[in-house]
């Protein structure tokens, strides 16, 4: 192809409250309040823009949605911020595993207050694991 996608630069899901769950996304992840529109928020880092807009969530919709790491120190340094935070982890006491059996790729999934699933994950954690 004489193209390639990119990098996402945002998307946008809806939330009931786009103010609250701004918040969430700030206090939790760091994320900063980029601009507000007629029913909705954005925010951002440097990586990533998540738009929310009131309506009806449809977490189904997605399935989920996976931010890298880059290290699984990061990933475990996440990890003990986000139950400090109180978020709402999958896999209570066994939360960082592959993505599916046999992956080399390692993650953790947390859901939202709307509902939506969410990852951080490192790519290759195992391969890294194994170089002398």
């Amino acid at each position: 192809m004489p193209w390639s996608l990119g990098t996402v630069g945002h998307f946008g899901i809806a939330v009931r409250d786009p103010k609250k769950s701004a918040r969430w996304w700030t206090k939790n992840f760091g994320l900063k309040r980029a601009f507000a529109f007629e029913d909705g928020v954005a925010v951002e880092n440097d990586a990533i823009t998540i738009v929310l807009h009131r309506g009806t969530p449809r977490p189904s919709t997605i399935g989920h949605m996976s931010f890298h790491l880059r290290s699984m120190r990061a990933l475990r340094e996440a990890l003990a911020d986000l139950r400090k935070r109180g978020v709402e982890l999958e896999d209570p006491g066994d939360e960082i595993g592959p993505e599916v059996p046999g992956s080399p790729h390692f993650g953790l999934w947390f859901h939202d207050p709307d509902g939506y699933r969410w990852e951080l994950s490192v790519q290759n954690a195992l391969k890294r694991r194994r170089r002398p």
